[in-house]
């Protein structure tokens, strides 16, 4: 497992890349992506392609980022390419209606 980020000043995006399991021995990490960078503008990008499982302490890492999106006066919030597992946990828990999904 492992976490990510990449900020792209030119096409105003942070990606936050998850790779294997995204549960709370990911939380430090997770914060660390993004609470320290001026997200005010940009598109924040969560990345789950490489996602193989998700709990409800990423749900809750997920829903801290969407608050500080908000604060923070980012463009948007986008989780990108969950497997269907994924995205089924997602959509259980409403998220598709809190959040942008991309397939």
């Amino acid at each position: 497992m492992s976490i990510s980020s990449q900020l792209d000043q030119d096409s105003g995006q942070l990606i936050i890349s998850v790779a294997g399991r995204f549960d709370y021995s990911l939380h430090r990490d997770f914060r660390a992506c993004y609470e320290h960078i001026s997200v005010e503008g940009i598109q924040l990008i969560l990345d789950l392609s490489s996602a193989e499982y998700m709990d409800s302490s990423a749900l809750g890492m997920m829903l801290l980022l969407k608050e500080h999106a908000e604060k923070s006066q980012a463009e948007a919030l986008t989780i990108r390419k969950p497997s269907p597992a994924i995205l089924k946990i997602l959509e259980i828990a409403n998220f598709d209606k809190l959040l942008k999904i991309e397939n």
